[in-house]
């Protein structure tokens, strides 16, 4: 097994940190332009520093995201491993060893009170874990644990594998489990989002996790302007999210770093160049939409959550999110 090669301009450079274990990934297998890799991590909780957002800790069980969603945000933690190609972060995907050992020895770090948030910059049920169970694995130290507080972000129906998992986890602590949706136009979110799950999977996964008495409820993120913003389609995603049991839905505008708009706006040219232009002026400077669009867009899924009678702020979980939706900074949660 042949660890991946680094491009000629960092092979003089010495690597730390991330970016030199990187180097020390074995390759796992190959699939539909995807390679894999081990990563020799050495802690897989990570603190989260802004005071923004509403958990202390994360967890991320891969690195790079099959999913390749055009707007991710996270396109950016490859650059840390000295990857500056936005489309590395969804063809080489980095799984991370040893993950529950990991999390067994950290979680003592964590607090009353403090809570952990997983897949805040890589999808913890994408095709990968199928294969690796990196995630089941983490779930199941979470099983024998107590008093803790958990949150799952997914465009995944596979996290139904693990309805048993998740209750257990359940029983003795706080657990929400967030489904990613952008729209429920199937066409639509396989344009946005190629490889991930039709909305309509996502949308029934919601159904049966609270069935299951497992908390879920769905996160519209990222709002993107002229394409996934008029009140019809926001209405008919908060509509569907309260027919399925949804605890709560809430939404945010698109944040878009360099990184990710070097791969987002050429894509704009190709698939809406109406546009085009317009995204260009808006982000040419800073990566957040203005104010005043947040502030439509919040006061737009307030009116809907009373109208269709579903809240975020039911649970404790879902009144920090509630809490943030009023920030100009994208949740690290999308």
């Amino acid at each position: 097994m042949a660890s991946l090669p680094f491009p000629e301009s960092t092979k003089e450079t010495r690597l730390v940190g991330i970016a030199r274990l990187a180097t020390h990934g074995e390759s796992l297998r190959e699939g539909h332009d995807v390679e894999y890799f081990t990563l020799p991590v050495r802690s897989l909780l990570n603190r989260c520093t802004s005071a923004r957002m509403p958990f202390t800790w994360t967890i991320n069980p891969y690195r790079g995201c099959e999913f390749a969603c055009k707007y991710c945000y996270a396109r950016y933690t490859h650059e840390f491993m000295e990857m500056r190609d936005g489309v590395d972060f969804e063809r080489k995907i980095y799984v991370k060893e040893h993950a529950a050992d990991l999390l067994r020895q950290e979680l003592r770090q964590v607090k009353m009170g403090e809570s952990i948030a997983m897949g805040t910059a890589t999808d913890p049920y994408q095709p990968s874990e199928r294969r690796y169970e990196v995630t089941r694995a983490i779930l199941e130290e979470f099983s024998r644990r107590h008093s803790y507080e958990l949150g799952i972000v997914t465009k995944s129906n596979l996290v139904v594998r693990d309805i048993d998992l998740l209750q257990k986890v359940a029983e003795h602590n706080q657990l929400f489990v967030n489904l990613t949706i952008t729209t429920l136009d199937c066409d639509l979110a396989r344009i946005l989002e190629p490889r991930a799950p039709r909305p309509d999977l996502r949308m029934e996964t919601v159904r049966k996790l609270n069935e299951a008495g497992v908390n879920a409820g769905v996160i519209c993120a990222p709002v993107l302007p002229g394409i996934t913003d008029s009140s019809r389609d926001l209405e008919a995603l908060v509509k569907a999210t309260a027919a399925a049991g949804g605890k709560y839905i809430y939404a945010n505008p698109l944040f878009l770093k360099p990184c990710s708009a070097a791969i987002f706006l050429p894509f704009l040219e190709k698939q809406f160049p109406h546009l085009a232009q317009s995204y260009r002026e808006r982000f040419s400077k800073k990566a957040f939409l203005p104010q005043a669009y947040h502030k439509r867009i919040s006061q737009l899924m307030a009116h809907l959550r009373q109208k269709h009678s579903i809240g975020g702020n039911r649970q404790r979980y879902g009144e920090r999110l509630e809490l943030t939706k009023r920030s100009e900074e994208q949740l690290a949660l999308f």
